[in-house]
């Protein structure tokens, strides 16, 4: 699958144009909340997102000069920004020495939340999907929040789509049980 036709010309004008900051600027505007959101619900805290947001967008204007366009746009950029959680969190692992008190950390952030009501539906599925091991946790986001097809996330995870249904099975299914039972 190759990148949109606006998406072809903004790749097209920073590869080859004088000024790189227009259509980097105009990426970023086409992407950058949907990232933040991908990247928000992986690590929960805002500011951990948008310090990784930031991070990521760097290595776009490092890398979009490579980008190679054997697949979406889009895809490229997801595939940074799991890329980065996954480093991000790894090291929030190492330092912490990720003891069960870690996900806790985490539910205890979305209740900190303004208006959080632990008997709000919403709420109740944050805490859920925070509980989730890592690699359900973003399979999940990608398939219930950005509504990304298997195929899509097969080519971001660089998995196979069998896995990745097997992985959402699992993952709604702790969530159901979950939201059930508390």
């Amino acid at each position: 699958m190759n990148t949109s036709p606006d998406d072809k010309a903004l790749v097209f004008d920073f590869k080859n144009g004088t000024d790189k900051e227009k259509p980097f600027r105009q990426i970023m505007l086409k992407y950058q909340e949907r990232l933040y959101w991908h990247v928000r619900r992986m690590v929960v805290n805002h500011e951990d997102a948008n310090d990784l947001i930031q991070n990521i967008f760097v290595k776009v204007w490092r890398g979009l000069d490579q980008f190679r366009e054997d697949s979406q746009l889009y895809t490229w950029l997801y595939r940074i920004a799991t890329n980065e959680c996954l480093t991000f969190l790894d090291q929030r692992k190492k330092r912490a020495a990720m003891s069960l008190s870690e996900h806790e950390g985490l539910a205890d952030q979305i209740k900190a939340e303004r208006d959080f009501d632990g008997n709000k539906l919403e709420w109740k599925l944050q805490l859920a999907i925070q509980g989730l091991p890592e690699k359900q946790r973003l399979v999940f986001t990608l398939r219930y929040y950005d509504e990304m097809p298997y195929q899509e996330m097969s080519r971001i995870l660089e998995t196979s789509e069998g896995a990745l249904k097997a992985s959402y099975h699992h993952a709604a299914k702790k969530i159901e049980d979950f939201i059930l039972n508390h």
